[in-house]
């Protein structure tokens, strides 16, 4: 296999805001986005269709650059992009001229056949975060990663790939930071100096362009709301789906699921949301019902709703070979099934049997597939679970030669998911009108954020996957995906008493909050562990409930800037080494004020470490500084959680599902601290898109620490708030009181009351 090296550049010019750039083995085009984010493409066979399924947004129309003899440059107020004419490199500095990024003096960019390799520079003491769902460290220096979307049921804190493919990064060194995006569908592959004698890393793909953004805003927070904001944001979550949700595979009735939620209801265990997994179909057919064990599923959603549930049913992308059925019968007939190269229809095995796959990258089936789902929302359901969409099927290797439109497999195997997701999420939404969906997808790509919530796949009943889980929330959370979740107990094998215990108190700081488990193990519910387990797991799950307006705000924080939820301590700290330390590094911050430590289900105290700031312990107010090392004790009733000083903490009183109006009163905790601080407080109906024409509830609440202080900026927005009473809670204030008079209120449409804790 001959090596080919993009060689030197021989002409270039400017038209249309693109700079292209031609050598004797390739073209360069160059793009800018924003001040911020440049793109580079190299290819050998430029695409003029240029086509992304994750980018959302258009170049600048023009842009200047200056020519030397020896280099093209290009200089935004936040970037120098200086482009080497012989041999042809990409090199990124700071608008100030200190280098970010640099191709590899020797190799840069090159072609193996098809593959084509970009090599890279490596700094001293450079860090790497990202890629989404990886296992491994936090730091991905030394490490190697693949992306091509798998099903891997029995994957291990080691395994790589896995089910999603978010090829983002981010480059720390030197005190600065940097981001890349390659995006290209086909596998690709990321190396951090992994077998490189410390000298280079490089990334790749198997086909396709070298097509990368860099982003050069300094702080890792401002990276990820660049990346966002060029790939879309999330919407706004219905508040339903941020409660308990209960799944297993598989409540196998109408009555089971009933008699679970009755359960939850008469033991006052709060909940939202039950699911039914794959057997609740008509043989597994998508868009049947089961119509002995189900027969009647509109019955069974206003028994549901008449307890304040929702229904989420999973859907699967594999349509069965059987003539009289409906999807089976159009998909048919209109030929929107992925094929062979000869037009034969391609057939895999999977839960139904034979089975063909709809191509979700042609916008006719997206269309068609979306349009099937008032099979489920006639009766009521709102939540759509996209399951098996690697695509897998059984033996796992979907021939390569399979097409999907005009490309074959290897090109959109990694795109897929999202597409279908996508479909999900477009015909649900046109078909419920103006109440949001909910969906989530197994499989995914980068700006799945903008239809759909993600988990974290078939994880395991251990501390090992309690803790890797963590770090994919955290992982996924950089590259856009604030909605996320894991199975929360482990899907497969029994998790002890004790691990269930544990697991569930991370669930209540986890955005996503599921319980699931595999057929076959034992019964998951709270209620399962003995009734002392169950008194904590329902103290936990009622947590999450008092916390509703705190993470509903931080949702809102996701919809703006792309921060998530649950946040890498590395976000905020990007260059403390304790961050990276393998014995810290799965700690997270939830939201703006919580930092949240998860423990091994078998120690009952554990080093934590508290970076820069002070904090206090969420559950007894004692007061520590930050930048120490400290051993806390961690016992099952009470996960190490704490609280930035100068937080503010919105909570409620606790109910049982978010349908229930409480007791309207918003209890504003505030912790002492001696920077000033403030909280955006948002909320609107959690069930309509009336949001985005501005119907919400939106102020600034600031605590001032010089004159002890809290102010309440105007309302904006046009909903009415369900909270008619608030009521400060302070924190750590001793004998320095707040007084009435100095809460400056600029709405005077609620009550406001004074409590110390």
């Amino acid at each position: 296999m001959n090596l080919q090296i993009a060689g030197n550049v021989q002409g270039f010019k400017q038209q249309e805001g693109i700079l292209t750039i031609k050598t004797a083995e390739a073209e360069a085009r160059v793009y800018i986005y924003s001040p911020t984010i440049i793109r580079v493409n190299i290819s050998k066979n430029f695409n003029p269709d240029d086509t992304s399924f994750a980018v959302v947004r258009q170049p600048l129309a023009d842009f200047d650059f200056d020519e030397s003899s020896a280099n093209i440059d290009i200089t935004t107020s936040a970037l120098k992009l200086s482009i080497q004419k012989s041999s042809l490199r990409f090199n990124f500095f700071t608008a100030g001229g200190i280098s970010l990024s640099e191709d590899d003096a020797r190799f840069g960019t090159n072609w193996q056949g098809e593959r084509v390799t970009c090599y890279r520079r490596l700094f001293e003491g450079e860090r790497f975060i990202g890629l989404g769902e990886k296992t491994g460290n936090l730091d991905r220096r030394g490490a190697a990663y693949v992306n091509w979307n798998t099903d891997a049921p029995n994957h291990t804190p080691d395994s790589d790939p896995l089910y999603k493919t978010f090829p983002f990064f981010i480059g720390l060194h030197s005190g600065l930071t940097y981001g890349l995006f390659l995006d290209n569908t086909h596998k690709s592959y990321f190396d951090f100096g992994a077998s490189t004698d410390e000298e280079t890393s490089w990334f790749g793909a198997d086909g396709g362009d070298l097509n990368y953004y860099f982003f050069g805003a300094q702080g890792v927070a401002k990276i990820i709301e660049d990346y966002t904001w060029l790939t879309g944001r999330m919407e706004m979550p219905p508040l339903w789906s941020l409660g308990y949700q209960q799944c297993r595979w598989s409540y196998m009735s109408a009555d089971e699921v009933l008699n679970i939620a009755q359960t939850f209801r008469k033991k006052q265990i709060p909940a939202d949301v039950m699911y039914c997994d794959i057997d609740y179909m008509d043989d597994f057919k998508i868009f049947t019902w089961n119509k002995k064990t189900f027969p009647k599923p509109k019955q069974l959603l206003d028994k549901l709703k008449a307890m304040n549930f929702k229904l989420v049913t999973i859907v699967d992308p594999g349509i069965k070979v059987e003539q009289g059925y409906k999807e089976y019968d159009e998909g048919i007939e209109r030929d929107y099934f992925a094929k062979y190269p000869d037009g034969e229809n391609y057939t895999g095995y999977v839960w139904p049997g034979r089975c063909h796959f709809p191509d979700f990258f042609r916008e006719d089936v997206r269309e068609w597939w979306g349009a099937a789902f008032t099979a489920l929302t006639g009766p009521g359901v709102e939540g759509f679970w996209n399951d098996m969409n690697e695509p897998a099927a059984w033996g796992q290797n979907i021939p390569w030669l399979v097409k999907f439109g005009d490309k074959f497999m290897p090109e959109v195997r990694n795109a897929y998911g999202m597409q279908m997701a996508r479909a999900t999420y477009e015909g649900t939404r046109k078909i419920l009108g103006n109440k949001r969906p909910f969906v989530l997808t197994r499989a995914a790509y980068s700006g799945t954020q903008r239809y759909s919530a993600v988990w974290t796949g078939d994880n395991t009943g251990t501390d090992a996957h309690m803790l890797l889980g963590q770090r994919l929330v955290n992982s996924l959370g950089i590259t856009g995906m604030s909605f996320v979740g894991v199975d929360i107990g482990g899907f497969s094998g029994n998790p002890t008493p004790e691990l269930m215990v544990r697991w569930n108190s991370l669930g209540t700081y986890t955005p996503m909050f599921r319980n699931h488990a595999i057929q076959g193990s034992k019964m998951r519910e709270p209620w399962e562990w003995g009734k002392d387990n169950e008194k904590i797991i329902k103290k936990d799950i009622e947590q999450r409930y008092k916390l509703l307006p705190y993470l509903y705000s931080s949702f809102y924080q996701s919809n703006q800037t792309g921060l998530p939820v649950s946040r890498t301590l590395a976000i905020e700290h990007s260059f403390d080494e304790n961050v990276f330390d393998e014995r810290f590094q799965n700690e997270f911050m939830f939201g703006d004020a919580m930092l949240v430590v998860p423990v091994k289900s078998t120690k009952l105290t554990e080093d934590i470490y508290l970076p820069k700031g002070s904090w206090y312990r969420l559950s007894s107010n004692e007061f520590y500084e930050g930048e120490q090392i400290v051993n806390v004790s961690a016992p099952l009733t009470d996960l190490p959680v704490f609280v930035k000083a100068g937080s503010i903490i919105p909570m409620q009183s606790v109910v049982q599902s978010t349908n229930e109006k409480g007791d309207g009163a918003l209890q504003v905790h505030i912790w002492n601290g001696n920077e000033a601080n403030s909280f955006i407080y948002y909320e609107d109906d959690g069930v309509s898109y009336d949001y985005e024409q501005g119907v919400y509830y939106k102020r600034v609440i600031r605590f001032d620490p010089v004159n002890k202080s809290i102010s309440l900026s105007a309302v904006e927005g046009e909903f009415k708030s369900r909270f008619m009473q608030l009521k400060f809670v302070l924190h750590g204030f001793g004998g320095i009181g707040l007084k009435d008079e100095i809460i400056e209120n600029k709405s005077g449409e609620v009550e406001v009351m004074l409590i110390r804790a």
